[in-house]
């Protein structure tokens, strides 16, 4: 098992268990998928193991945060045991997060 997961007031609360390998990370993100389809919440609400993801939990994450954003279901991110949510994506970054790129080239240089 991966995740575990629990759906209180619209919101689908999913928990990644461990940093994840590149044996689970699809099964996590597909999980994630089949949730999100089965009960069609209004947000989704990912806890990650730890403050600083592997890059296999982050490619997961950004998986599902892709699957989200294509059926209008936002998706923030919580490290361990935290309530508010981490800002790692997009606008809710805020103007001190990091700046779009264009084919992986920086434009800060």
């Amino acid at each position: 098992m991966v995740i575990s997961h629990h759906i209180a007031d619209g919101t689908l609360h999913v928990r990644i268990l461990h940093e994840l390998r590149v044996t689970d990370r699809a099964a996590a993100a597909l999980q994630i998928e089949s949730l999100v389809h089965l009960h069609r919440p209004a947000q989704v609400c990912v806890e990650l193991p730890s403050g600083s993801p592997s890059p296999m939990t982050f490619s997961a994450l950004a998986r599902a945060r892709r699957m989200c954003q294509s059926l209008g279901v936002p998706l923030t991110a919580t490290g361990p045991g935290e309530q508010a949510p981490l800002p790692l994506f997009g606008h809710e970054a805020g103007a001190a997060g990091p700046r779009s790129m264009e084919h992986g080239a920086r434009h800060d240089h």
